[in-house]
């Protein structure tokens, strides 16, 4: 086929390349013709790939089938004109899903506003603590084109050789897939084993066009489900999402709740996560997985994250020790709900990934006195619904940022009492002063909690870099504070 692959990225290199090996005649084509994108042309030119930069609104001719990077927008020019001629715009996970192979490994898709990565990485570790051969893929580690190739080579290796034991770089048993809104949005075959919806909450809107639109994009990881669509009882319309799928024959609607789970569900009982969906009687009996003390961090939130992995993985088949075990193994990635130091009795605590208000609330249930430093760039958003939920466990206010107005105003609307800091900078210095500003503030016993409810752009590169930069002004005031 001649395929135009949209986008210089890595989701676009990895695509490019595959369908390359596989004999498909590729073009790449990326608005851009900086330094970078003329150094990653050149790589791809000498493998036989060709490049067009500058111009990312014309369809070469005789293209066939048009992959896309995921944050491409669906009413780019260049998909106008390849729907103009009936040529079907597809992204990588949709790539990825038809190269599979006979027998492949199965999928247990996830997606939501906030807890993806997190939830993804829970479900490998359950995974591979049940023994099974696995990887956390799709909008996470490496490009899952490039996995799911490495996949089907060693099944059919293994089918050529006849079987064998298990070796290094043998087939996988199954995947953990995280998968965005934008991801879904192009993949129209994708049938996952089990799939789950975290949650919903306004986000992106500008690329799917409405909440509406959002949602359903999301609700297409249900599509064909063959065993479990594993839902939040805490949020409805993921449920929703779950009653309008087309599923497999005797596929299931699992819950998880924090509370006391009700029959086909996953739940916590005096801090026991309780599995009673997978058990043989489902109505009298629950059976024990974890406690709350084995997630890491047990916040709320994250423990909601747990259960949805354990219900993927027990959709599966994994036993309850492993769902265990898995739980205890996990480490987070940095700059979630990460515990930087203790000064003066005081908790910092570094949430740099709650980059929009959904993960910010969440982050703010979980400490009952906070010091908030929040702030950068607002995406539309708006702050009143946060405040009003979190107005009692605030002790003060640190304000950054170029949109922290927006933040501040909401203040004083719904918490007039709590004292307010607001720095009137957006250089990366800001941080240690707001640190210096939030440990003013605190108590013993309080939680510095920087939980921004923004995006972190006009100030840092990305949350990583405002991440680090609280935590290296923590240290700093640990130093001082000796």
């Amino acid at each position: 086929m001649s395929i135009t692959v949209a986008g210089l990225g890595v989701s676009g290199l990895s695509a490019a390349r595959a369908l390359a090996g596989l004999g498909a005649s590729v073009t790449v084509v990326d608005g851009g013709d900086g330094p970078a994108h003329r150094e990653k042309a050149a790589l791809l030119k000498e493998e036989g790939i060709s490049v067009r930069l500058g111009d990312a609104a014309t369809l070469p001719e005789g293209t066939e089938l048009v992959v896309t990077s995921p944050g491409w927008k669906p009413s780019s020019p260049l998909f106008d004109a390849a729907r103009a001629r009936g040529v079907d715009v597809v992204g990588d996970v949709e790539i990825a899903w038809r190269l599979r192979g006979p027998n492949a490994a199965p999928w247990l898709a996830i997606t939501g506003t906030n807890g993806k990565t997190t939830t993804t990485q829970m479900l490998a570790s359950i995974l591979s603590a049940a023994g099974l051969r696995t990887a956390a893929v799709g909008n996470i580690g490496t490009p899952i084109v490039d996995v799911v190739l490495a996949d089907r080579a060693a099944r059919e290796a293994r089918s050529i050789e006849g079987g064998g034991g298990r070796r290094v770089g043998d087939a996988y048993d199954v995947f953990a897939v995280e998968l965005s809104s934008y991801q879904l949005h192009w993949a129209p075959s994708l049938r996952a084993h089990s799939g789950a919806v975290l949650n919903l909450a306004p986000d992106h809107l500008d690329w799917h066009g409405s909440m509406e639109a959002y949602a359903a994009d999301k609700g297409r990881i249900y599509e064909g489900n063959q065993v479990a669509c594993v839902f939040n009882v805490a949020d409805k319309a993921t449920e929703d999402l779950v009653r309008e799928a087309d599923v497999e024959e005797g596929c299931r609607a699992i819950g998880f709740t924090l509370g006391t789970p009700g029959p086909s569900e996953l739940g916590v009982v005096e801090g026991i996560l309780v599995d009673r969906a997978f058990v043989e009687d489902r109505h009298k009996s629950a059976q024990e997985l974890a406690e709350v003390a084995d997630v890491n961090p047990p916040a709320p939130h994250n423990v909601a994250n747990a259960l949805a992995a354990a219900a993927l993985a027990r959709a599966f088949g994994v036993e309850p020790a492993a769902v265990r075990d898995g739980l205890r193994n996990f480490t987070p990635d940095a700059h979630r709900i990460a515990h930087v130091a203790d000064v003066a009795d005081v908790a910092y605590i570094d949430d740099s990934k709650a980059t929009n208000t959904h993960a910010a609330q969440a982050s703010l249930a979980a400490y009952p006195s906070i010091v908030w430093i929040a702030g950068g760039l607002a995406k539309g958003a708006t702050f009143d619904e946060l405040v009003a939920g979190a107005a009692d466990r605030l002790r003060g206010v640190v304000l950054i940022g170029a949109d922290r107005a927006l933040i501040r105003e909401a203040l004083e609307r719904h918490a007039p009492e709590v004292p307010v800091v607001d720095l009137d900078r957006t250089d990366t210095g800001a941080m240690s002063a707001a640190v210096q500003e939030a440990a003013r503030l605190a108590r013993p016993g309080d939680t510095v909690l920087m939980a921004p409810a923004c995006a972190s752009m006009d100030m840092f590169t990305n949350y990583n870099k405002r991440g680090d930069a609280f935590a290296e002004a923590v240290r700093e005031l640990g130093a001082t504070s000796v």
